[in-house]
């Protein structure tokens, strides 16, 4: 009995903190309850789950993979190695801090939405995905210019989306934007030169790249 009180006081969540996150499932409803009376915003909530797995980490690594084993073009290499390693960051990253935080999800109005093994809420992984894709394709690797709004508008819905769906609190949104912002940040530090992405796929392929020493 001991032990166990000694563990639930090492857990006590600090007076200020709990007021904190008080305010932000106060907060959260009232959002959530005002943004059903929106067509907008209600519209958004309908398609949260296509939003949810169109970010989600699992969905992201399949696809990615698949992307570099189907298109073996030099240009690409740089990009797609680089992304690769920042999808597994911000994997190991948000796991972490869940682990550390420890903060419950919300329960929804909707249970048919309380769905999925991860139980825990803070930070939202899906927001810092997909703000780092997006600070990633927007500033350290651009795309066409032509691309930002659709970048830009799914990277905002996914992220508005998850508090819809009731899967998130505000604040944990939050967190998992600033989250995504300095994995961007982070990536931008560590950017594998060309050479580099070139050498570290033809370490993980058993296929000869193009300009290989042994292509055939």
């Amino acid at each position: 009995m001991d032990m166990l009180g000694e563990q639930d006081s090492k857990r006590q969540v600090p007076s200020m903190l709990q007021t904190i996150l008080r305010y932000d499932v106060q907060v959260t409803k009232k959002f959530v309850d005002l943004a059903l009376r929106t067509t907008a915003l209600r519209s958004l909530r309908n398609h949260s789950k296509f939003l949810e797995v169109s970010c989600h980490g699992i969905v992201w690594l399949a696809s990615w993979l698949s992307f570099i084993w189907l298109f073996n073009n030099k240009d690409l290499y740089q990009l797609q190695v680089n992304i690769f390693i920042a999808l597994i960051l911000d994997i190991i990253v948000i796991a972490v801090i869940k682990a550390v935080a420890r903060r419950r999800r919300p329960v929804p109005m909707n249970k048919l939405l309380e769905v999925g093994p991860d139980k825990f809420s803070f930070p939202s992984g899906h927001a810092s995905r997909a703000v780092m894709i997006a600070f990633i394709l927007i500033y350290v690797s651009p795309i066409s210019m032509f691309l930002y709004p659709p970048l830009l508008a799914w990277a905002t819905a996914v992220c508005i989306s998850r508090v819809l769906a009731e899967r998130h609190y505000i604040l944990d949104v939050v967190g998992g934007i600033a989250i995504g912002m300095l994995e961007g940040l982070f990536m931008c530090l560590i950017w594998f030169s060309q050479s580099t992405s070139e050498s570290i796929l033809s370490t993980l392929s058993d296929e000869k790249r193009d300009g290989g020493e042994f292509h055939v």
